[in-house]
Formats: structure tokens, C-alpha cells, sequence
């Protein structure tokens, strides 16, 4: 099991790992890509400037109702494609098998004509941020960038079923409630009937007697395990007739 969040504040980055700017911008051989990690853009500088942003904000709020936006130019006019939304971002592990490597986000658009995706991969980095340079392009409409970023480290919480479990959680919490048992007992008899001393632990003589039973039920158990290991030691046991 394990714990992150891309969006939480830093001591350096108060946005997380999501984009002070509202976006990140990114070009590969005249295409433009847009995108923001795990929320919609917005843009208070440099929108994009293309047709057929009908998925993504129409052509008045272009970029500003999807994950992600690719623009392409196409017989000299740069043409939108919605490659990102909220509703089909999935987040999962790099590495199953080493979850402090990082997390990939991928969003992939919503219309089933449009078989676009991004995949931005965040890889833990506890000390700084840097990335974001390049981006690569799949097959027609697939793309890949990478980014290293503190908020790409999850917190392991159990790893294979090795956290407390229901009964770790069972023992720790008849642990507490005994524990509240004995102050609050002990608070009520020291300041309410003025009792000092051990006396002033509730139940003292009952506690006492339940540890001199545990006392020879142990000293029991440990003579007969001391009898067995003589035994076994001794290959020449006495026959009786």
C-alpha cells in the first residue's frame, strides 16, 4: 500500500508538482502540447491559438476544459486535438515492484474516435525538479515526457501485507483501552479518595493475583520444556518393571 499526492504543497513548490503557471507548454518539430497534471489549464498568458478546440473549451476558452491539448499544423493553420480529461486520467506506479521510483500519468481523451494519450512519467526527486524538456511521440497520436519532481515520491504505507493488519489494530487497541482504564482509575483514587502508594492503582490486589497465576503458569511451562530437552538429550532411558 502505499500514499502520494501530486497536487499537495511543498516546502518549495506550493503547487506540487502541478504547474505554477497554470500549464506546462511543450514543442517537438512545430507541434505544440499543453497539459496540466490532475486538473484543467488556465490561462492568464500565451492561450493557444488553433481551430477545432470544440473538446477542450471552444475556440473562446481553448485550453482552459481538458487535461491536455496538441497542436498541429496542418496545411498552414495550427489544428487543435483534446488528448486529456479529467475523467480518463489514470495514475499508477512506474514500477510495481519499486514504488519509490515514482508515478506516470496518462490521459487519454474521452471521444472513442480519438485514440490520443499522454503520458507524463514523474520520478521521485526528494531534493529538486527538473525535466519537462523534451517530449516524444507514439505511433499517430501517443505522447511521452518525463519529469523529476519531490512530489513523485510515495509514502509506502505496508508492502506485501506486512502492515499491522486487523489483528496488530485489535491488540493495539485493547492496549489503549486498558491503558485509559488504569489513568483514569489511578487519577480518581489519588485525587478523589486520596489514596498514595501502589494502592492507587485500581483492582491492585486483582492484578497482583492474575500476575502471580501467569508467574507459575510460565515457570510451569518452562520445567516441562527443560524435562523435554533432557530427555531427548539422554538416549538411555530408565525401564520400569
Amino acid at each position: 500500500m502505499y500514499n502520494f499526492s501530486l497536487a499537495s504543497p511543498r516546502p518549495k513548490y506550493p503547487h506540487g508538482a502541478l504547474s505554477e503557471d497554470g500549464f506546462y507548454k511543450l514543442a517537438l518539430n512545430g507541434t505544440f502540447l499543453w497539459f496540466q497534471l490532475c486538473d484543467q489549464m488556465i490561462f492568464n498568458h500565451d492561450p493557444p491559438r488553433c481551430i477545432g478546440c470544440q473538446g477542450c473549451g471552444g475556440p473562446l476558452h481553448c485550453g482552459m476544459k481538458c487535461n491536455a491539448l496538441v497542436a498541429e499544423k496542418i496545411e498552414g493553420y495550427y489544428v487543435c486535438t483534446t488528448i486529456g480529461q479529467q475523467s480518463t486520467t489514470n495514475i499508477a506506479p512506474i514500477d510495481e515492484k519499486d514504488l519509490h521510483k515514482g508515478v506516470v500519468v496518462k490521459m487519454s481523451a474521452s471521444n472513442p474516435t480519438n485514440k490520443c494519450s499522454l503520458s507524463v512519467s514523474v520520478f521521485c526527486d526528494p531534493s529538486r525538479t527538473h525535466g519537462l524538456h523534451s517530449i516524444d511521440k507514439h505511433g499517430t497520436c501517443d505522447y511521452v515526457t518525463e519529469l523529476w519532481h519531490p512530489s513523485g515520491c510515495a509514502n509506502i504505507i505496508s508492502i506485501h501485507g506486512k502492515g499491522l493488519g486487523w489483528f496488530g489494530t485489535l491488540i493495539i487497541t485493547i492496549v489503549c483501552l486498558f491503558g485509559g482504564y488504569l489513568l483514569a482509575g489511578s487519577a480518581y483514587r489519588y485525587f478523589f479518595l486520596g489514596i498514595r502508594g501502589l494502592d492507587v492503582i485500581p483492582n491492585m490486589e486483582f492484578w497482583l493475583h492474575l500476575l502471580q497465576i501467569l508467574q507459575s503458569f510460565l515457570g510451569s511451562l518452562m520445567g516441562r520444556w527443560r524435562r523435554r530437552s533432557q530427555d531427548s538429550q539422554n538416549p538411555y532411558r530408565p525401564v520400569r518393571r
